[in-house]
């Protein structure tokens, strides 16, 4: 495999496998891109990514412009005369000066097959969507939104107990073992882009705390998807009255009930199954603002609610995360 001279640009740790990969692969890494340090955490001290400090960890120069719109920022991008910019998860937009300046153009790892699931969320939205498969694509990016000719594509089954962690993991990993054969493909010219399709396009909106909202009129199964899409960003929740007021209770993890049925929010035992508008799903881990996690039967016991009542105030509010 020919050794190439290479800029890495990404941001979490969806990208770091991939990064890891080019390094094993003996492509030389001559820069990485990353987004700005930033406040993180119960403390909000400020935190490099997870690719800044990998690149840092092996020696690699890191820079984290706010933006590469300007003709500073390009110029200095033009510099590193790289054979090709390998982009993951990186989170700014690339200008055509700094996609034409390599001399293979940029290659994004995305984590979906396209032309479904262009844009932000593409992890959260293929498992909300009740979809059977994602999986990465590689492609030469173009100035629009993932909307590039494709140069490689490989599946991965979203099963009934995948989650949003378990795919990003296993999405990271197969990007990580894609980039490279398709970086020597690219190179040696025996890999070919190909134009997405026009048809199948949907796009993966940038999810939001809202999105995580719990609505009982829904099916059972979209709640019970949700849950495993949005745990743990943004996260799930409802909103119920306690003695202090209203409490936002967190929905880690739910399942499906077969044979349960009632007015959608309705409590049907002690073991936190709540009716849906078709079935109903059972909150098997919640949790109180700042307490500990624990299961529904011991939430129940410590926050009281009558069987056959409502379990939120605020039943049927509305829900965009499966747009």
């Amino acid at each position: 495999m020919t050794s190439l001279r290479l800029v890495f640009m990404g941001t979490p740790d969806f990208a770091v496998p991939s990064l890891a990969a080019l390094i094993e692969a003996g492509h030389s890494v001559a820069c990485v891109y990353s987004q700005p340090p930033r406040p993180a955490g119960r403390g909000q001290q400020v935190q490099k990514s997870p690719v800044h400090r990998f690149a840092e960890e092996r020696g690699i120069p890191v820079r984290t412009p706010k933006s590469l719109r300007n003709a500073e920022a390009q110029a200095e991008f033009a510099a590193l005369d790289a054979d090709a910019a390998v982009v993951a998860a990186y989170g700014l937009i690339l200008p055509q000066p700094v996609l034409d300046a390599p001399r293979l153009g940029c290659v994004n790892v995305h984590g979906s097959l396209l032309p479904r699931w262009r844009g932000a969320a593409p992890i959260q939205r293929s498992i909300l969507a009740g979809d059977a498969e994602t999986g990465i694509t590689i492609m030469r990016m173009d100035v629009g939104l993932d909307t590039g000719a494709m140069l490689s594509k490989e599946s991965l089954a979203i099963t009934p107990a995948t989650t949003a962690s378990s795919l990003h993991d296993d999405l990271a990993a197969l990007g990580a073992r894609m980039i490279a054969p398709a970086l020597a493909g690219l190179a040696a010219g025996t890999l070919v882009a190909v134009p997405q399709p026009e048809e199948g396009v949907t796009y993966a909106a940038k999810l939001t705390r809202e999105d995580g909202r719990l609505d009982w009129t829904r099916e059972a199964a979209f709640v019970e998807r949700q849950v495993r899409a949005l745990t743990p960003w943004p996260g799930c929740w409802f909103d119920v009255e306690g003695e202090r007021g209203t409490e936002r209770i967190k929905v880690l993890a739910a399942e499906l009930v077969d044979d349960a049925s009632g007015a959608p929010g309705t409590l049907l035992d002690d073991r936190l199954t709540v009716a849906c508008a078709d079935g109903a799903v059972r909150l098997t881990r919640v949790q109180r603002p700042g307490k500990a996690p624990v299961d529904g039967a011991a939430f129940l016991r410590g926050f009281a609610l009558p069987v056959g009542g409502p379990v939120s105030g605020s039943v049927g509010a509305s829900c965009n995360a499966g747009n």
